[in-house]
């Protein structure tokens, strides 16, 4: 399913009514109709209870409207409070307003401050709330009435419905703009914007749907919308006649004499995603403990700085051994010695193999863009909000701030597929392409947890024979997969990278399985209508 920016939803909007003759008002009435819907299906039977309506003054607050018409029709007991003044409505939204005031829908007018002690007593007696105020145009703070009603709102025992997206998130970002109301469902139109998936946007919303409001398929799948959920291909059937050199060979520049479980994650990671051969360079004196633990890893004992990390002197070495390597993965908890930094940066530059950079290798070319701009392989960056600060020149809460555009950025000006962790993960691609990964859960903000990604992302690739690009955005739903069935045995608070790492094979197989289902129901995230 495609993504909308709040831009481009307004164009998809404009092209329904002027290319296809979709008028204004029947797009709103099937947004209410969907939304009622939404409701009923939830409900049952919504005679007799009570419903508080909140509208603004846009076609937000139009929806709003078509809802609590609907409503009304079926016994439900209606009290619609207006923030918008119906003389400022424009020729689609008028009508419904006139419409609920003809059927005798009781409306308070909320144009100041005044009308608040009749909101909240309202809320606080309302069995469901419909939030119509904002929707996705919001592009400033909450503040006045507005903020004091969502307050109010957030603060009722009620069932919270929120039209397009919870009142207060921008609608493509996610981020809060000020206050926001807490819904139990949001059902957006047309397709999910980034502030729909993106947290806090995502947990805001609650149960997420969506209802393509009878646009057409040519419209909704267009090729010029880049942002989409990941898709989810067939995961291929080892053949018959495999063998472990025909399943994929890896190599991973790993570890320092202060990391030892990252090397160790990334490598086994490979393999538990059905990887051939997992070849581990790290240093001669961390490879012994390694050893005792991953027994299943080649291990390629090289030379050592004084600090315990891989040495500068191993460059013509790893480069030589990695021409035979289906994918070379280079930065898991090499650490920040500034020779072994420089090595990074040499082999980045130098290596002909596809190539995966995580951890400290990405503070390593932090910086120095052309590294990767100039490979003749392609290139997979795997940063956390912090190292995608450093690569970009940014904080964290730029980062954060706006996910979306700080992955399609870097995988720009870095020439990389980019995977941006987090919740949600974004992959993006460097013609601008992106996509969410739906997967993973909070317990998997954990010490390693990015290192077993790497070796998935790998094995999706070697092993697995998806393209590269199609491995990237796999590897992320594996990953956040297998970490779903950790949190479901384990509990999320005690999840450890051990755990995700178990529970990759259990991750492919339960795919194969159900891939059908997961793919029919977006992972069970977002529903549609």
């Amino acid at each position: 399913m495609k993504v909308a920016t709040v831009a481009q939803m307004r164009n998809l909007d404009k092209t329904a009514i002027s290319k296809y003759g979709i008028s204004g008002p029947i797009l709103m009435e099937n947004a209410g109709e969907a939304a009622y819907y939404l409701i009923t299906d939830e409900l049952d039977d919504v005679a007799g209870l009570d419903f508080v309506v909140l509208c603004g003054g846009g076609h937000n607050g139009g929806d709003g409207l078509v809802v609590a018409r609907k409503l009304h029709s079926m016994g439900a007991r209606i009290q619609l409070f207006l923030l918008g003044r119906p003389e400022k409505f424009d020729d689609t939204v008028r009508p419904y307003y006139e419409m609920a005031v003809k059927i005798g829908i009781p409306i308070v007018m909320v144009h100041n401050e005044d009308a608040l002690p009749a909101v909240a007593a309202a809320l606080a007696d309302a069995d469901v709330i419909i939030d119509a105020l904002f929707g996705t145009g919001l592009s400033r703070e909450v503040g006045g009435r507005y903020a004091r009603i969502i307050e109010l709102i957030n603060q009722s025992p009620a069932m919270i419905v929120s039209i397009d997206i919870p009142s207060g998130v921008h609608g493509d970002t996610g981020q809060v703009m000020g206050v926001a109301v807490q819904a139990d469902a949001t059902i957006t139109f047309g397709l999910p914007k980034p502030g729909n998936l993106i947290y806090p946007g995502y947990e805001l919303g609650g149960d997420l749907t969506v209802t393509h409001i009878s646009f057409p398929p040519q419209l909704y799948e267009q090729d010029a919308l880049h942002v989409a959920l990941s898709p989810f291909p067939s995961m291929p059937e080892r053949r018959g006649d495999a063998h472990k050199g025909s399943v994929g060979k890896a190599m991973f520049v790993a570890g320092a004499s202060r990391y030892l479980g990252a090397p160790y994650f990334a490598a086994m990671a490979f393999l538990r995603a059905g990887g051939g051969l997992a070849y581990l360079a790290t240093p001669e004196s961390v490879a012994p403990f390694i050893a005792n633990k991953g027994s299943e890893i080649v291990l390629m004992p090289r030379q050592a700085t004084p600090e315990g990390s891989l040495a500068l002197a191993n460059l013509d070495d790893l480069l030589a051994d990695s021409t035979e390597m289906a994918m070379v993965c280079l930065g898991s908890g090499v650490s920040l010695q500034p020779e072994t930094q420089k090595l990074v940066r040499e082999l980045a530059l130098q290596l002909p193999a596809p190539l995966l950079i995580d951890g400290d290798g990405l503070t390593a070319i932090a910086g120095h863009p052309d590294i990767t701009l100039h490979r003749n392989a392609p290139t997979i960056l795997t940063p956390h909000p912090g190292e995608m600060a450093r690569l970009l020149g940014v904080s964290v809460r730029d980062v954060q701030g706006n996910r979306l555009e700080s992955a399609l950025r870097a995988a720009g000006e870095w020439g990389a597929t980019v995977v941006l962790k987090g919740a949600h993960t974004i992959i993006a691609h460097p013609d601008g392409r992106a996509y969410f990964n739906l997967s993973g859960n909070p317990g998997m903000a954990t010490a390693g947890s990015g290192d077993v990604l790497t070796g998935v992302i790998a094995g999706m690739f070697a092993a697995m024979h998806f393209d590269f690009e199609a491995a990237a955005r796999m590897g992320a739903f594996i990953h956040g997969l297998a970490g779903d069935l950790a949190a479901d045995e384990l509990g999320e608070e005690g999840v450890i990278a051990g755990d995700i790492l178990a529970r990759v094979p259990d991750a492919i197989r339960f795919y194969r399985e159900h891939r059908e289902i997961i793919a029919r129901t977006n992972y069970g995230k977002v529903a549609v209508i």
